[in-house]
Parts: C-alpha cells; sequence; structure tokens
C-alpha cells in the first residue's frame, strides 16, 4: 500500500541529496544536485532540524515528498541506501524526482475518489499506485507530463462538481494576485487553480470549499483563515503559508511548527 505521508526515518535523506539548492531566502548555501547537504548525518537524519529556519534553510522545512523518500528506498531499492551502494545513486536520485510527482498525482487523485468516487477516478488512482511499484528502469521511463494531462480533466471535473451549489464562486484561475490584500474575503468555492498568492493578506479569510490545487501560498498570511475542505490543499502549500492556531484547514493535513501562535 503507498503511504502518503513522509516517513523520513524510513528514507535515505533523499531530499537532502537529490537536488540542488542555490544560496537565498530559503537556503543559506548552494548545493549541486546528487551531492549530501553537510547538515547530513550518517544515520540519514538532518542535524539542525529543530533549527532549519534560524539557520537559513526555510526551505527545507517547507518541502513534503508526500511519501516518495520511503517509497524509492523501501521498496524500489530495497533498503539498500546510495551509501551502501554508489553505483545506484544517480539512478535512486532520479527515480526519487518521478516518485515524488506520481505521488503528488496520487494525493490528487485519493482525495477526489473520496470526495466523489467515480469509476474512472478510482482506475486513475489504481493504475499510479501501482506504477509507484514499478522497477527503477519503468519509473525513469515514464512519461508523467502526459499522465498529469490525462488526470488533469478528472480533476477538473471533481472540483465543479464539489463547488456547485455554492454560488457566486469566484474564479481566479492563474490569476496573479501576488500581496493582494484579501484579509476576510468570501473565497468560498473559488476557482484558484494555479493562482499566484505569494505573500498575499488572507487572513480569516473564507476559503472553504475553494480549488487550490497549483496555488502558490509561498509567505501568504492564511491566520485565522478557514481552508475547511479546501480542495487539493497539500501539506507543503501549507508549509509554504505563514498561519497560526485559529486557521483551519482538511484534517488530512498538520499544522506546521513553525506557525506562529494566534494571537487571540
Amino acid at each position: 500500500m503507498t503511504t502518503l505521508r513522509a516517513d523520513c526515518a524510513n528514507c535515505f535523506g533523499l531530499c537532502c541529496v537529490a537536488p540542488a539548492f542555490a544560496a537565498s531566502a530559503d537556503f543559506a548555501i548552494d548545493k549541486p544536485a546528487g551531492t549530501p547537504c553537510p547538515n547530513l548525518l550518517a544515520d540519514f537524519r538532518c542535524g539542525i532540524h529543530e533549527t532549519l529556519r534560524p539557520q537559513g534553510f526555510p526551505g527545507c522545512t517547507v518541502f513534503d515528498c508526500l511519501g516518495a523518500g520511503q517509497k524509492v528506498a523501501q521498496v524500489t531499492y530495497g533498503g539498500r541506501s546510495w551509501r551502501e551502494a554508489p553505483d545506484t545513486a544517480a539512478e535512486m536520485f532520479g527515480v526519487f524526482a518521478v516518485m515524488r510527482q506520481l505521488h503528488e498525482i496520487l494525493w490528487y487523485l485519493t482525495e477526489a475518489v473520496t470526495r466523489s468516487p467515480a469509476a474512472d477516478l478510482t482506475a486513475a488512482r489504481a493504475e499510479v499506485a501501482d506504477l509507484t511499484d514499478a522497477d527503477a528502469a519503468t519509473l525513469l521511463s515514464t512519461d508523467v507530463d502526459a499522465l498529469r494531462r490525462r488526470v488533469r480533466p478528472l480533476l477538473a471535473r471533481t472540483s465543479e462538481t464539489l463547488r456547485a451549489e455554492i454560488r457566486r464562486k469566484k474564479d481566479h484561475r492563474g490569476a496573479d494576485l501576488i500581496g493582494a490584500r484579501l484579509r476576510k474575503a468570501d473565497l468560498r468555492g473559488a476557482n484558484l487553480r494555479g493562482a499566484y498568492l505569494i505573500g498575499a493578506d488572507l487572513r480569516e479569510a473564507d476559503l472553504r470549499g475553494a480549488d487550490l490545487i497549483g496555488a502558490d501560498l509561498r509567505d501568504a498570511n492564511v491566520s485565522g483563515a478557514d481552508l475547511t475542505d479546501a480542495l487539493f490543499l497539500t501539506q507543503f502549500q501549507l508549509n509554504a503559508a505563514k498561519g497560526d492556531t485559529a486557521t483551519t484547514f482538511p484534517g488530512t493535513l498538520t499544522r506546521p511548527t513553525h506557525w506562529f501562535a494566534s494571537a487571540g
């Protein structure tokens, strides 16, 4: 069974090795792809996990592999790490990049099946779940973009079905709402697919039932916002936003530890 929650204890620190880091507000250093972060310990734990943000690594606290890391480590490679078998390292890192995308697609399909069951959604979910169990060669040859194109209309249909009863729902699909002042805005059932909400003020906004697939919530202030039943919201979107104890969201997600406490 494919688990869609990260289990770092059963991974090989793949997110700390496979991707490249560029020195920026998100990362304190430059790190080439395929090179271990200097903070990665011998047992694949992060040596500064508890102080990532103050030490200049907030980007690490935002990332979530949706369970792809342990799937690659324990299923695709049978528990044998890239340190134990250096000849598999480059391939393993490539597989991780594919698996991460497959798990994201699977996250969306799982939510869609749960909230609006349909035979084609169930079949698509089973297909992607089976693919995550495939061998490295099959995974590396997967056309993820083609898979996304096939899944996209199924998710869009699910979104329309679930939001159909909400009146006056706004269409902000792909909109540039960077820094927008949307405090206490009524965005119930809004289409915010792919919207740029970077740094937006969404404090106390009503986002119940809003479609947030692909929305960029980096540094968006969702303190006190109601994201109950928001569609296709992911953990990494929540991690990227700024919230508090008054922010509500779907029960499949967890409150980021770096969110500040509610003033109320």
